[in-house]
C-alpha cells in the first residue's frame, strides 16, 4: 500500500510548489464560488504552469454543469475532477474526463451510492448538513473502512498532521486528501504543516506494508 496524498484548496503558487516538493500525489482546486479557498480558472492555470510537467491538478466543482466542467478541464489541463454536490450520475456518464465522486455517510448508508457512479477514486467526507466539504469535520471512519475494503477511496474530514497516522491505521485508505489541516488561514497553506503532514502519511503507509 503506497498510498495517495492530496493537497486541496490551493491557491497560491508558493504552497503549489510545497506541496509537489514535499511529494503529494495530487494539489485540489476548488471551482466553487461559495468556498472560501475557491479559484478561478485563469488563477489555475498559471499555478500548474509554474511546475513541473505532470503535476497532476484536480478540479472540485458543486453543482456545476458538465459542459463547464469539461470547459475548464480543457483550459487547465487537470487530471481528474472531483464532483462534491448533489449531482447526479446520468449527466455524466461518457465524459472526457476522469471522476472522484465525493461520498458521505448518512442514515447508514453512503450517499450517493457509490455503486451508481462510473468513478475513479471515492472521496470519503464528513456529513455536515448543507456544506458541500471543507468542514474541518471528522467522515464516520469505520463506514469508511468498510468502503475502502471494496474501492479506492481518498479519506477527507477534518485530518491533521496528528491525525492522519491514525485515520490510515484505521480505514486504510488508498490516499487521504488534505486541506484546512495544513492551513495559517482559509487558503494559505503553512510549508511546515505540508511538509509534516506527507511525511506522517508516509510514514503510516510504511509502517502498515511491513
Amino acid at each position: 500500500m503506497n498510498g495517495e496524498i492530496k493537497i486541496c484548496g490551493i491557491t497560491r503558487i508558493e504552497d503549489a510548489a510545497v506541496a509537489v516538493d514535499a511529494g503529494a500525489d495530487y494539489l485540489g482546486f476548488v471551482f466553487y464560488a461559495g468556498s472560501k479557498r475557491s479559484v478561478i480558472p485563469s488563477v489555475v492555470q498559471g499555478i500548474l504552469a509554474a511546475l513541473p510537467a505532470g503535476v497532476r491538478g484536480i478540479g472540485v466543482f458543486v453543482n456545476e454543469s458538465p459542459a463547464t466542467i469539461d470547459r475548464i478541464v480543457t483550459e487547465c489541463g487537470l487530471y481528474a475532477v472531483q464532483l462534491h454536490g448533489d449531482e447526479t450520475s446520468n449527466d455524466f456518464i461518457g465524459r472526457n474526463f476522469r471522476i472522484w465522486r465525493a461520498v458521505r455517510w448518512e442514515g447508514g448508508a453512503w450517499k450517493p451510492d457509490p455503486a451508481h457512479w462510473p468513478a475513479e477514486r471515492w472521496l470519503v467526507d464528513a456529513a455536515v448538513p448543507g456544506v458541500y466539504g471543507g468542514t474541518g469535520q471528522t467522515a464516520d471512519w469505520a463506514a469508511a473502512a468498510d468502503l475502502a475494503a471494496q474501492r479506492p477511496c481518498l479519506l477527507a474530514g477534518g485530518l491533521t498532521v496528528e491525525t492522519v497516522a491514525g485515520a490510515i491505521r484505521r480505514v486504510r485508505p488508498a490516499g487521504v486528501d488534505v486541506s484546512g489541516g495544513v492551513e495559517s488561514g482559509p487558503g494559505c497553506k503553512d510549508a511546515g504543516k505540508i511538509r509534516s503532514f506527507i511525511k506522517a502519511a508516509r510514514a503510516a503507509w510504511e509502517r502498515i506494508r511491513k
